[in-house]
């Protein structure tokens, strides 16, 4: 089955906003974990205004199941990842104040930076992931950097979903069955949540993790947070 790694950056806005730790980020990704969910992902920016680096730092030893931490590899995301050496890192092309992830990596242009970075976390023994669009250059050009995995990004799955879900879908499956061939693991993420999740597994099974934060926790504020994980967990059964 697909592994669901619950994205906490949306519980950190939330204790940012009134300063404090209320509520606890920590105490929250244990309890996602206990809950049933397979990983936590964090996504620190610059400006911290989500999770912080001190949270990466006390989070670390907490979690048991799998730490994916995510974002643009700049110099000092890069030092951060080795130094709390997490199970998976996923690289973003995020701009400083974008503020959400918005497309994917041109990993034909950008081949040799992300090689370098892709070597580097390797070296640490860290799994490697790409976001990129669905699109099989781009599937293509993830592969000659070495990488572990591509996470395909799939906001524009999510938005078309209601107006045509069979179309919505087609481009992901094309890149995903590309991206089996050449022998890459697949992620995927963003805007995925209870309406859309369980089609998009059923078409491509062999999805290894999802990623999903503020979906999850916008459902939780109605069904509570164990109930919630355990929602997520139901539409990933595709049998």
């Amino acid at each position: 089955m697909t592994r669901l790694s619950v994205n906490i950056n949306k519980i950190a806005t939330l204790r940012n906003a009134r300063g404090g730790n209320i509520p606890d980020v920590q105490k929250i990704a244990v309890d996602c974990e206990r809950f049933g969910a397979q990983g936590i992902t964090v996504h620190p920016r610059p400006d911290e205004r989500h999770v912080t680096r001190k949270d990466i730092e006390l989070l670390r030893p907490l979690i048991k199941t799998e730490f994916n931490i995510e974002g643009n590899p700049t110099p000092e995301f890069i030092a951060l990842v080795l130094k709390h050496k997490p199970d998976q890192v996923t690289l973003v092309p995020d701009d400083p104040n974008q503020l959400t992830s918005d497309h994917g990596w041109d990993t034909i242009k950008h081949k040799t930076f992300l090689q370098d970075v892709v070597g580097q976390f390797q070296n640490a023994d860290i799994r490697t992931s790409i976001f990129v669009d669905p699109d099989i250059e781009m599937v293509e050009g993830a592969k000659a950097t070495a990488t572990d995995r591509i996470e395909l990004y799939t906001e524009s799955y999510a938005a078309d979903f209601s107006n045509g879900k069979e179309e919505a879908i087609a481009p992901f499956i094309e890149a995903a069955k590309f991206a089996k061939k050449i022998g890459l693991g697949l992620n995927a993420g963003h805007d995925l949540n209870l309406v859309n999740l369980n089609y998009f597994v059923r078409n491509i099974p062999w999805i290894d993790e999802v990623s999903i934060g503020h979906a999850l926790v916008c459902d939780a504020l109605y069904y509570g947070l164990d109930n919630t994980v355990q929602l997520y967990l139901r539409e990933l059964k595709i049998s």
